[in-house]
């Protein structure tokens, strides 16, 4: 089969019925689309490679819903509603069991948060995955990583450590039950981009990042473009149960530093403190975990005021 048959039949009809113009699609030498007036266009790209960002053994269905996930949490840091995607990808060999599969993976989620796959290219290699999702939000809303301002509250949605947490578990570096072991290895392969708190929070937040490298990482690029710092209290981070079964430090060493949790970091004044958690919370839990410093650098407070220092900061690429 070759590789526009292998398109044709696996790629082509890849649509979340956006419903947004795409004047030309997958089959032409590139895609047409139309940005509405008054929008912006948002670009992110991610690239997921075997052996590193997944293992080889992931299921094909989990990859393809991660390859795009990864890439909605970067819309969704902007405060960006996601509708188009192109796909970069090169594969040993071409195995129809496996592209089926990654393919109800990637559609599932696309569906879901109405995203057309408008483009791509496929070639011979090992196997990675590279998207981009490109986003739209009205004119110079965009929420941005310098934003954060000392006296800032910051926040976090969801859980942090579960993803860490499965790939010790993964690695035979943890012991879990069962039932903590399937959690927490479907919040690694399956998280949830959080495209609907980003949105809600355009004009509210002062600065968004997601938790990708883990939350020191993350945040610190914050402080950096703001010309802050950051005090963070480690009984305020929120963390499963299964997290919390570990000792305590392990667990918010792992809060703090795993990446691949794919949550919001955000940041906000204190007076909207109320509205902020009355709006959000009926989405996703949201969770005050520290404030922003004009005193540089990150200070983490343990039990009883004593400062925690963790091992490490976060994932390095390099």
């Amino acid at each position: 089969m070759s590789e526009f048959e292998i398109i044709e039949k696996y790629f082509k009809n890849a649509t979340g019925n956006t419903g947004v113009s795409v004047k030309v699609g997958i089959g032409d030498d590139a895609a047409v689309v139309t940005v509405p007036e008054g929008m912006q266009l948002v670009l992110s790209m991610d690239t997921l490679l075997s052996g590193v960002h997944f293992h080889s053994d992931t299921a094909a269905e989990d990859i393809g819903y991660k390859s795009l996930a990864v890439n909605l949490s970067d819309m969704a840091a902007m405060g960006a509603v996601p509708v188009w995607a192109t796909m970069s990808m090169t594969l040993p060999d071409i195995d129809h069991v496996w592209l089926k599969d990654f393919m109800v993976g990637f559609n599932g989620l696309a569906s879901e948060y109405k995203v057309d796959l408008i483009g791509g290219d496929l070639c011979r290699g090992p196997l990675s995955i590279t998207i981009q999702v490109h986003g739209l939000l009205p004119c110079d809303t965009a929420i941005l990583r310098n934003g954060a301002r000392p006296g800032n509250l910051i926040y976090v949605t969801g859980n942090l450590g579960d993803a860490g947490l499965a790939l010790k578990a993964m690695q035979g570096a943890a012991s879990l039950s069962d039932h903590d072991q399937r959690y927490v290895i479907n919040r690694l392969n399956r998280p949830t981009p959080r495209i609907h708190t980003g949105i809600a929070l355009r004009g509210l937040a002062s600065s968004a990042i997601d938790v990708s490298d883990g939350l020191l990482a993350d945040i610190g690029h914050v402080l950096d473009l703001s010309y802050t710092g950051a005090v963070l209290y480690m009984e305020k981070l929120p963390m499963s149960d299964a997290l919390c079964r570990l000792e305590q430090e392990t667990a918010w060493e792992l809060a703090l530093t795993a990446g691949d949790d794919y949550e919001l970091c955000f940041t906000i004044t204190p007076e909207k403190k109320e509205e902020i958690e009355n709006r959000l919370n009926a989405i996703c839990p949201v969770t005050c975990i520290g404030k922003i410093t004009e005193q540089a650098g990150i200070r983490c407070i343990g039990t009883g005021g004593a400062l925690f220092k963790p091992a490490g900061t976060g994932y390095r690429h390099f």
